[in-house]
């Protein structure tokens, strides 16, 4: 994992180096169609998000509440058998809500039909997910019994009918859930921050996918193993165009493309 420096400098390499967030330059009409219809819109829609916004405050200041954590990889939760508060998790696992609105507006716009994330944490992340539309069914994995069975209580508490938390390793489950998968599919990988499992999870992923399906990974410049990671996934024949927003990566299956498309793009 790099540190607060290393990572600072990357960011600002990145952003130097990254084409403009506003489609200026970008010569691909794919991508020009992404950022016009799924990033920049994701930087506006906060208010449709209320009621998820005032839960992630209300965790954020909830160290009260004690949930015994399971490490299974690196940038999921300290070692076995150690409980954290609710504030801790909430404050070291949740995505940044603008990337949460990007999530949700990939599902909505490009038409998928089912959802698979790879780590559900308190779930507010899968809450976007589950909110862009009820007729689309959202698995999601949660490696911590302690975890999943806190954030499926309050799912039904909320009365949200189309998640499905699924609690195991992933080197178990994820075979098990993707053959319940139907359709166009999204996939998030945000539960193990390493090299082998992230491109074994790939991998996986990639023997159920079809030319639609739409896949991103979280944290992809965090540490040396996650830039090796998405180097090599950017690298893979069935990839035809990446897009590198820094703390996310998204990779395309379509077959529509001539050449092999690579875009880093500010967000």
């Amino acid at each position: 994992m790099y540190n607060h420096f290393q990572l600072g400098m990357k960011y600002l390499q990145y952003f130097f180096t990254a084409s403009n967030g506003r489609g200026h330059g970008i010569h691909s009409p794919f991508v020009f169609d992404f950022i016009q219809h799924v990033l920049l819109p994701s930087k506006q829609q906060k208010n449709d998000f209320l009621e998820i916004e005032k839960l992630r405050k209300k965790y954020q200041k909830d160290k009260q509440s004690f949930i015994e954590v399971v490490d299974l990889g690196a940038g999921s939760y300290s070692k076995a058998g150690t409980k954290r508060s609710i504030a801790q998790i909430a404050n070291g696992a949740a995505k940044h809500p603008k990337f949460a609105r990007l999530l949700h507006l990939m599902v909505q716009y490009y038409k998928v039909s089912s959802v698979l994330e790879l780590g559900t944490s308190l779930g507010l992340t899968t809450r976007y997910l589950a909110k862009a539309g009820n007729q689309i069914r959202v698995h999601t994995i949660e490696g911590a019994p302690g975890i999943a069975a806190f954030t499926r209580e309050a799912f039904e508490k909320e009365g949200i009918a189309n998640i499905h938390v699924h609690v195991g390793d992933f080197n178990n489950e994820l075979s098990k859930v993707l053959s319940q998968m139907q359709g166009r599919k999204l996939v998030f990988f945000d539960g193990n921050h390493q090299y082998e499992p992230t491109k074994r999870y790939f991998e996986q992923v990639l023997l159920n996918a079809n030319e639609e399906d739409v896949l991103v990974f979280d944290d992809i410049h965090w540490s040396e193993e996650m830039e090796k990671a998405w180097k090599e996934i950017k690298k893979n024949e069935r990839v035809s165009c990446s897009v590198d927003l820094f703390f996310i990566g998204i990779v395309f299956l379509r077959k529509e493309f001539k050449e092999k498309l690579d875009f880093a793009i500010r967000f």
